[in-house]
C-alpha cells in the first residue's frame, strides 16, 4: 500500500533557518523549548521484529574503531575479503562492523577500500543496508565514502541519511545544528576543537550548510532535506514514513535527534519506508547504529565479565596517541594513579630517522621492566609535529601510530598482558589490527555507559580472551581514563 503524502509539507526550510548559531546556548533552556519527546512503548521490540522480518543485515563500514561504542554482541571485522564478509553475514547478529580506519588514509585509498567492500557485499547477494559510520562531529571523507559505497553496491538510493548525533556524550542535533554538550551549555560543533582537525576540519555547524561546504557547493544547503524534532515528536513514525516516501535522487537528509526516543521514532518510519521499496544509505554517528540494528542497551562491563573467559594475566599496557585537549587532561589524571608507570614517546625523535629506532628500543625496554610490578602507560609527547612540504598531517599521524604499534607488538610478544587500552581513533585501529593481529572479534560491550568499547579477542588468536579497550580521544571527562584503568585492574 502506498504511503500517504503529508498534506502541505514543504521540504525546503525557510532561509532564516539555514544559518549557523553564533554562540553557545543554555542546554536546559534550549532543550526545554523543543516539542516534548514522543516515547513509544515497545519501540525497540518493534524495530527488532521489523529488522528480522526484512532479512536485511546492517553492515557498518566504520572509518575508525570508535563507532561500536553503543553496541554489544556484534561481530567485527578488520579485513574485508569475501570469506570474512560471508562469515559476518552468517553470524546470529543482524548487524556487523567492518573497520576500515579510512580517516588515516588518503582519499584515493579510502575510496578504493570502500569500493571493494561494497562490490563484495553486492557480489555475495544477501540483502544488506549500509551505514557509513563516521565521527559524530562530522569529520571524515564525506561525501566521497557514501558516493563510492552507493556506486559499489550498484543500487539507486533515494536518500543519504545524515544522523551524526551521539546521545551518550551529548552530541545532539536540533534545528539542523550539531551541538556538543560542554557542562551546562550546548556549543555549536564548528566552534569546538573537533572542527579544527588538521585533516578534516569544517566551518559550519548547521548540517545543511555543512553539506554545501563538504560538497564544495555541488549540493546547496537549500537542497538538503530535514526530519525535524517536530516531525518526530508531533507526527511520529507515520509522518517520518510519509516524508521519506518523497525522497528521490540520493538527496541528503538531516535527522534531528536529542534522545533515543527520537531515533526510535525515526527508525520505525525508516523501516516502513524501506519495506515499501525506498532505499537509503546512512552516514551516522554511533547512536543510530544501535537503534537501526534493534540492539538493546547493555550495562557497563565489570571485571567479572571482562575476565570471564580468561583470568587476568600480568599487568596492563595503555598506549595514548590522541592529542586532543581532553586526552591530555585525562592523561595527567591517569599518570597520577598509584602503580602506573608512565613513559613518554618523543614525537620529534620518532620523526627523525637517525634516532627513531633508539627511541623505540628504549621505550620497549623500560615498559618490559615495569610490567613486572605495575601497569604501564606509554604516551606520545604532547607537542604537535608540524606538517611540511614533504610530510602531511596524515603522514605524521601514520608515522606516530606505527611507532605505538611497534611498541605494543614487541611488548606483547615478550610479556603476558592482563589487558590493553589504546586511546585515539587511528591509534586504536592500528594497535588492534597490526599490534595485536586482530582480524575478527566480538564487541563485548562498553566500559562506561554508551562509551569506550571492548573487543573480545577470539579463540585461536595470540591473545584469546584478553580485553582490548578501544578508547576514543574525545570522550569522557578528566578522570575517565584513570577510571577505566582502575576497573580493568579490579580497583573500580
Amino acid at each position: 500500500m502506498p504511503l500517504p503524502a503529508p498534506l502541505g509539507y514543504k521540504w525546503t526550510m525557510p532561509v532564516k533557518e539555514r544559518v549557523d548559531p553564533s554562540e553557545p546556548v543554555d542546554a536546559r533552556e534550549y532543550l526545554a523549548a523543543q516539542p516534548p519527546p514522543h516515547r513509544i512503548d515497545g519501540a525497540l521490540e518493534r524495530i527488532q521484529a521489523l529488522v528480522a522480518e526484512s532479512g536485511r543485515h546492517v553492515a557498518v563500514v566504520d572509518d575508525d574503531p570508535t563507532g561500536s561504542q553503543t553496541v554489544h554482541g556484534v561481530p567485527l571485522l578488520t579485513t574485508w575479503g569475501r570469506e570474512d564478509l560471508e562469515w559476518a553475514l552468517d553470524q546470529p547478529s543482524g548487524t556487523f562492523f567492518v573497520l576500515t580506519n579510512s580517516r588515516s588514509l588518503g582519499p584515493d585509498e579510502a575510496a578504493q577500500l570502500n569500493r571493494d567492500i561494497a562490490e563484495r557485499l553486492a557480489d555475495i547477494g544477501k540483502p544488506v543496508a549500509v551505514t557509513s559510520r563516521s565521527d559524530s562531529t562530522m569529520r571524515g571523507y564525506f561525501p566521497l565514502e557514501t558516493d563510492v559505497l552507493r556506486a559499489g553496491l550498484g543500487v539507486e538510493v533515494d536518500g543519504v541519511v545524515l544522523c551524526p548525533c551521539f546521545i551518550e556524550p551529548g552530541r545532539l542535533t536540533a534545528g539542523d545544528v550539531q551541538w556538543v554538550r560542554q557542562g551546562e551549555q550546548l556549543v555549536p560543533s564548528a566552534q569546538t576543537e573537533f572542527a579544527r582537525d588538521r585533516s578534516f576540519g569544517y566551518a559550519h555547524s548547521n548540517l545543511a550548510l555543512w553539506v554545501e561546504e563538504k560538497t564544495k557547493g555541488a549540493v546547496p544547503a537549500s537542497e538538503v532535506a530535514s526530519i525535524t524534532l517536530a516531525d518526530l515528536r508531533e507526527g511520529g513514525p507515520d509522518r517520518v514514513a510519509a516524508l521519506l516516501s518523497e525522497m528521490t535522487g540520493a538527496r541528503p537528509l538531516v535527522v534531528n535527534a536529542t534522545e533515543y526516543s527520537d531515533l526510535e521514532c525515526f527508525v520505525l518510519g525508516l523501516l516502513a519506508a524501506e519495506a515499501a521499496g525506498k532505499r537509503f544509505i546512512y552516514r551516522t554517528g554511533p547512536s543510530f547504529v544501535r537503534v537501526r540494528g534493534g540492539i538493546s542497551e547493555s550495562p557497563p562491563l565489570t571485571p567479572e565479565v571482562l575476565y570471564a573467559t580468561r583470568p587476568r594475566q600480568g599487568h596492563g599496557l595503555v598506549v595514548v596517541g590522541s592529542h586532543v585537549d581532553m586526552t591530555t587532561r585525562q592523561l595527567e589524571a591517569a599518570r597520577a594513579l598509584e602503580r602506573v608507570h608512565a613513559i613518554e614517546l618523543s614525537v620529534p625523535r620518532l620523526l627523525d630517522d637517525d634516532v627513531r629506532a633508539g627511541e623505540l628500543d628504549s621505550v620497549v625496554e623500560e615498559a618490559g621492566r615495569a610490567l613486572g610490578g605495575e601497569e604501564v602507560l606509554v604516551y606520545t609527547s604532547r607537542e604537535l609535529a608540524p606538517a611540511d612540504a614533504g610530510r602531511s598531517a596524515l603522514d605524521v599521524g601514520r608515522s606516530v601510530s606505527a611507532a605505538l604499534v611497534e611498541v605494543v607488538r614487541r611488548v606483547a610478544a615478550e610479556h603476558p598482558l592482563g589487558f590493553v587500552v589504546a586511546k585515539g581513533g587511528i591509534t586504536s585501529s592500528d594497535v588492534g589490527t597490526r599490534g595485536l593481529g586482530v582480524r575478527r572479534a566480538e564487541i563485548a560491550g562498553q566500559m562506561l555507559p554508551g562509551i569506550i568499547p571492548v573487543w573480545r579477542l577470539p579463540e585461536g588468536s595470540d591473545h584469546a580472551g584478553m580485553p582490548y579497550v578501544v578508547f576514543p580521544g574525545n570522550v569522557g571527562d578528566e578522570g575517565t581514563l584513570a577510571q577505566v584503568i582502575e576497573i580493568l585492574r579490579g580497583d573500580g
